[in-house]
């Protein structure tokens, strides 16, 4: 298998090396491609010598990996932001995963730092993603080329695009997940609030569930969590 890494990115000067150095280092024969949302920042800059590829489109998260994924020559995806640690033999958990045909793709499961509330936040997000049949970005959501093709890539939406990509790739095939964790960065936590956040991702995942409009969700997104980490 060929693997290729597409991290999204914008703004992340401060995070950008020393992500790319680990993961160059736990995965050292990927090609690892950096889709640069046109930041403002220098992180386009710090990414060019740690990466395989830089690419820049729009500020938009689908946007970014989808020209990223593009760009790619790997038979297999994995998609991973900029603010997780990879688990160690992450590649070959992966090659694991995907040696049964069936399997069109998967996911690793999330672990923040040592906090009861955290504790409930990794334990909520996969036994009730397990319940509604959804995944976000934060889980490292890997596929095969074939199957990324297949299901247009990921949908061009305001808010939840790696939800809907999720559930069109278990169209594909089967999804499997990880136990081997991906350590996730708990600072929207820390900016916005642990209860608040945790609490506005479970409603929001609840609403996307009920069928209630991205354009909606992405309002209440705005509302919730960006105006809390302006500070107003």
């Amino acid at each position: 298998m060929q693997f290729s890494i597409i991290v999204p990115v914008y703004n992340e000067a401060p995070l950008i090396r020393r992500f790319l150095q680990q993961l160059r280092e736990r995965t050292p024969d990927a090609e690892i491609i950096v889709a640069d949302g046109k930041s403002s920042d220098g992180t386009a800059d710090l990414a060019a010598g740690l990466c395989d590829q830089l690419v820049v489109s729009e500020p938009n998260r689908a946007a970014q990996m989808n020209v990223g994924a593009r760009a790619s020559t790997g038979d297999v995806l994995w998609f991973v932001h900029v603010d997780v640690e990879v688990p160690q033999e992450c590649l070959s958990e992966i090659a694991r995963i995907l040696a049964e045909r069936s399997v069109a793709g998967g996911f690793f499961r999330i672990q923040l730092p040592p906090n009861p509330l955290y504790r409930f936040t990794d334990s909520f997000a996969h036994y009730a993603g397990i319940l509604l049949r959804m995944r976000c970005g934060d889980h490292g959501i890997f596929c095969r080329r074939s199957a990324f093709t297949k299901v247009g890539g990921f949908p061009e939406v305001p808010l939840m695009e790696d939800v809907e990509f999720f559930r069109r790739l278990r169209r594909c095939g089967r999804v499997r997940h990880s136990d081997k964790r991906i350590m996730i960065s708990p600072r929207r936590y820390e900016m916005i609030g642990r209860a608040r956040l945790t609490l506005a991702y479970g409603l929001i995942a609840t609403l996307y569930t009920l069928g209630v409009p991205l354009s909606v969700l992405a309002r209440i997104y705005r509302r919730i969590c960006c105006i809390a980490s302006d500070g107003r």
